[in-house]
């Protein structure tokens, strides 16, 4: 059931319970940590493919990274550390990566890891039937050896500098995969990885339930079970939290500021997050075919608004693809300005005019109208997209508005291309290298580069980018790239909000450093006179 965010909050106002503020003071509780007791979170969507190969999508991500370890991963201060594979060696003027795997590692059916994992995963990633967004990083090695089975080697044809990093992409267990079409097998949906969690239950739309897994080779999670539940309205997710029914949310920046006695329970957390929101249009629609007509659509658009507004100043504006907080961020890139007198110049120049006066610009007897399509449920991406249409009809825009369930949105019309301009987030990764997103070569179906955007001085960039070694030596390459990117305007660069997550009181061992939190959930846990108490 749906409730628009006023009713909701009505609703709440008068009949949740009201807070007991010392039911959950731990002045009196044994914090020793104990196993047991059973996690909530919650989706706008459902999963789609638990196979990190295969997942594009956000749901998917968070239950992988649950069920699969990659051969590295970021700790708490955003290094490069071991997972699956203890160490590494790096030679050959960086162009050899040796990893030291693990050892007494076991899949959840009990079957032993090692390196032939690795190297089925490789092969798995650079098979051309392979329907994987990730394949460009794994095409650069030139060769790939697992000389034993806990040895792994890839020799790259020349440096590439993301390539550490590219090894935290999730092993797959040769086992379960061999011998099938990767992108129809069941694992898919019953998947089988090294990870702290387990599937036990998967029930489409409605929820996805992980248990521990007993034999992680870091010592099994603390806190038993792990509910993800599929709740396609962050409205009914903030009741759901307020009646004690979920373990954490990231609420609505209106949510986290207006109702502070909702939250007296609550663990509160505010960072930078490392994404920025955007408008991105299908490039090869003739209607954005014109980069003055693109750069007239953001200066249409009050970004101001929008982080006053809608992230209630927990926002600032975003110039291009990459946040502030990254080293690659280009900070002589100024926002695109709000100036609608000269949006409309642009538009007029580019041959779109009222010509029959009904307030709608149009060109050779076609009105300038287009959809603008996203996601249910999240009511900031829905505010925002009013906030657009406001703008765009002031300068003679006609942008209707379609907002539709998660998985049909991305699988349907996003990485088919049936789209003709989306409202979106990009949840980066910490090395710059954005090949996937912006290079020509990634324009295929279910690929990165969706939009289509192509521009050879960034295309070559980019690769340089990958090939250059050390922050200070890449950081005016990726300065370049940002520069470029900008100036195109294939999206229209919105904002970069705050991590507003909260987490319930009961959870003990929750800690934000640089990487945010959740780093360390393997070691959170439910005091045991809490583990069968609501969260309310």
């Amino acid at each position: 059931m749906k409730f628009p965010w006023a009713l909701a909050a009505a609703i709440c106002l008068s009949s949740c319970r009201i807070a007991d503020h010392n039911a959950w003071d731990r002045t009196n509780i044994d914090l020793t940590p104990v196993n047991g007791g059973t996690f909530v979170e919650a989706s706008i969507g459902d999963a789609t493919f638990l196979n990190p190969v295969l997942a594009t999508d956000s749901a998917s991500s968070d239950i992988n990274n649950y069920v699969y370890n990659g051969l590295v991963k970021y700790d708490k201060d955003i290094k490069l550390v071991g997972d699956l594979a203890e160490s590494w060696i790096i030679t050959d003027e960086g162009k050899t990566i040796t990893f030291h795997l693990r050892k007494n590692v076991l899949w959840h059916d009990g079957r032993p890891f090692t390196s032939a994992d690795v190297m089925f995963t490789y092969h798995v990633l650079i098979d051309s039937n392979t329907r994987s967004a990730f394949s460009a990083d794994y095409l650069q090695v030139k060769k790939a050896e697992a000389p034993d089975a806990h040895t792994f080697r890839v020799t790259y044809e020349r440096p590439f500098a993301p390539a550490v990093e590219s090894w935290g992409m999730g092993i797959l267990p040769r086992h379960v995969w061999e011998n099938s079409d990767i992108n129809e097998n069941p694992a898919n949906r019953a998947p089988v990885g090294t990870g702290p969690y387990k599937l036990a239950e998967w029930v489409p739309d409605e929820r996805i339930v992980l248990v521990a897994n007993k034999q992680y080779f870091r010592g099994r999670p603390k806190i038993d079970r792990h509910v993800y539940r599929i709740i396609p309205d962050m409205s009914v997710q903030f009741l759901e939290l307020r009646q004690g029914s979920l373990s954490i949310m990231s609420p609505t920046p209106d949510q986290y500021n207006g109702y502070p006695e909702f939250f007296t329970n609550y663990q509160k957390f505010h960072y930078p997050a490392f994404r920025y929101d955007y408008v991105a249009f299908n490039l090869e629609n003739p209607l954005f075919k014109d980069v003055r007509v693109r750069r007239a659509i953001a200066m249409a658009i009050n970004k101001q608004e929008i982080i006053d507004g809608v992230y209630q100043g927990l926002a600032v504006p975003a110039t291009g693809p990459f946040p502030p907080t990254s080293w690659a961020y280009n900070p002589n890139v100024r926002p695109q300005p709000f100036e609608p007198a000269e949006a409309k110049r642009l538009l007029a120049e580019a041959g779109w005019v009222d010509s029959d006066r009904d307030g709608v610009l149009d060109k050779d007897g076609k009105p300038f109208s287009f959809t603008l399509v996203t996601n249910q449920g999240n009511k900031v991406r829905e505010t925002m997209a009013l906030v657009i249409q406001n703008g765009l009809a002031n300068v003679g825009i006609k942008m209707e508005v379609r907002i539709m369930e998660w998985s049909v949105f991305i699988h349907k019309y996003v990485d088919k291309k049936q789209f003709e301009a989306v409202l979106l987030a990009w949840n980066l990764a910490r090395d710059p290298d954005c090949f996937t997103i912006w290079h020509s070569s990634q324009r295929g179906p279910q690929q990165y580069n969706y939009v289509s955007y192509e521009n050879p001085e960034v295309d070559r960039l980019l690769v340089e980018g990958q090939r250059t070694f050390g922050i200070e030596k890449r950081k005016p390459i990726y300065w370049k790239i940002h520069q470029l990117i900008a100036d195109d305007v294939p999206y229209v660069f919105l904002v970069v909000p705050e991590s507003l997550p909260v987490v319930h009181k009961k959870i003990v061992g929750v800690e934000q450093a640089a990487a945010g939190i959740g780093w360390n959930y393997e070691d959170w846990f439910i005091p045991m006179p809490w583990q069968n108490k609501l969260a309310s």
